[in-house]
């Protein structure tokens, strides 16, 4: 198997999250029902958000487009892996692994600025209430959302373009249930040294701006409501953050344990099943 002058595989062989077909098929039917409720509660989340006129506000509009991020991010990867769970040849193309890779990290960049800028979001409405129609205007909202977009997909462009530049020449055999970029660098005969700390600086840059961003806006935004003098309006307002603040904390606990860590303490095995319980 060549390509062009170097030995590197037309395809790629996922190792895939289990070894029997038993606990194969036990995997797949879980995964299936968690998949198909993901789908199914971020569609329906995106439709009441669309029919009802209540809910045209900045806030939902930039949940509706996490629910879009969700969804697509999740279909980049566990349609592929169910597949492989009834398969015995888990092979992906050259083509269609980096084109996965490409998708993968595009929308977990934009998933990552979306968090940002609905922690921003809260703020303003707390914050600052009576620019909140001006600050936050449809327009904005709009630029915003699709500066995210934009973001994530030139991030990955980048970041993709490089990984798939490496030369495969030692195995095509990828232990993992998906292309991600810590097992491709394993499998590249050349020295990634390099690479790995280019692509650790720009996922590092991505996370800790927006990181910093909403740490700042929350921490505005929870001394603005400690000095509240109604209990009803603290109670209201922590219930509109809380569900925020905990898909935050699951992403990044997950995101910094992955990617910004030392290479010498990455483990395939840990790291593939956090990334799996971290999908939907």
């Amino acid at each position: 198997m060549t390509r062009r002058n170097h030995s590197s595989p037309i395809e790629f062989i996922l190792l895939g999250l289990a070894d029997t077909m038993e606990l194969q098929i036990v995997l797949f039917l879980l995964f299936l029902v968690i998949y198909t409720l993901t789908v199914l509660g971020n569609v329906g989340m995106i439709l009441l958000i669309r029919i009802d006129s209540r809910l045209h506000t900045p806030m939902y509009f930039f949940l509706a487009n996490l629910s879009f991020v969700d969804v697509s991010y999740s279909s980049t990867i566990t349609p592929k892996m169910l597949v492989d769970l009834l398969s015995e040849e888990k092979t992906i193309s050259f083509a269609g692994c980096f084109l996965q890779l490409y998708f993968f990290i595009a929308l977990a960049t934009t998933e990552c600025i979306l968090f940002g800028l609905m922690a921003y979001d809260r703020y303003v409405a707390i914050c600052n209430p009576l620019l909140y129609s001006l600050v936050m205007s449809r327009t904005v909202c709009l630029k915003m959302a699709a500066g995210a977009f934009t973001a994530g997909f030139l991030n990955s462009m980048v970041n993709t373009s490089y990984v798939s530049s490496l030369p495969f020449c030692s195995s095509n055999v990828i232990h993992h249930f998906f292309c991600d970029s810590p097992p491709l660098f394993r499998l590249s005969c050349s020295d990634t040294h390099l690479n790995e700390s280019i692509f650790s600086t720009f996922a590092g840059v991505n996370m800790v701006g927006a990181l910093l961003v909403i740490l700042t806006s929350y921490s505005y935004v929870l001394f603005s409501i400690f000095h509240m003098h109604s209990g009803e309006g603290r109670r209201k307002a922590l219930s509109t953050c809380g569900s925020h603040l905990t898909a935050i904390t699951l992403f990044y606990a997950t995101a910094i344990y992955t990617y910004l860590r030392p290479s010498s303490s990455y483990s395939l095995i840990r790291t593939k099943w956090l990334l799996c319980s971290t999908q939907w």
